[in-house]
């Protein structure tokens, strides 16, 4: 096998596994933090994670992360500003070389982190974009087409769940919103 030739990280089981576990949790909280564990573990890769899109703040913000300190994870601003990234393209971008890519923000840290390759993926539901999957690796990985797709896919199954999740927590507060109301005002609903 050649150095830079890709090899498949991704494998049925693998893959089924953390397709399963995303469609049958309950709690999204419990949901995010075993998903980026299990795709670091699972993958052989660095760590992960998840990011979500706040429309009014225009930025994103954390829900978990497995494998990254903290302090990488804090070092700037998560906001869109980059014509190359995932959540302006709408599609994964692959930085195979954290420390000669134009993309990198904080090569530094990066390198003091161990990073050498990074794949973000969007989060998306009905082709709207939510968040993002980051993917670490500390190895050179030469990312493998099928894999790719396999990260996709469960993107989409992560971001049908979060959107899911919203409604369901929107329907409670309707339902507790009425439930208030007078007996009157409820007839004819």
């Amino acid at each position: 096998m050649k150095q830079n030739e890709a090899v498949r990280k991704i494998h049925l089981r693998e893959f089924k596994s953390i397709s399963r576990a995303i469609i049958m949790y309950e709690d999204l909280n419990a949901l995010l933090k075993h998903s980026v564990e299990g795709i670091s573990r699972s993958f052989k890769v660095k760590g992960c994670s998840i990011m979500l899109f706040d429309e009014r703040e225009k930025e994103f913000f954390r829900v978990s992360s497995f494998g990254v300190s903290e302090e990488y994870l804090s070092k700037g601003p998560l906001q869109v500003d980059d014509k190359y990234d995932t959540f302006v393209k709408g599609e994964p971008v692959f930085i195979e070389d954290m420390q000669n890519s134009p993309h990198v923000k904080y090569p530094e840290a990066a390198a003091k982190e161990g990073i050498v390759s990074m794949l973000s993926v969007p989060i998306k539901c009905r082709r709207r974009i939510i968040g993002i999957i980051r993917v670490y690796n500390n190895e050179p990985w030469a990312l493998h087409e099928d894999d790719l797709d396999s990260f996709c896919l469960l993107a989409e199954h992560m971001g049908c769940v979060i959107e899911n999740n919203g409604l369901i927590n929107f329907l409670e507060q309707v339902k507790i919103a009425l439930g208030s109301l007078p007996m009157r005002m409820l007839e004819g609903l």
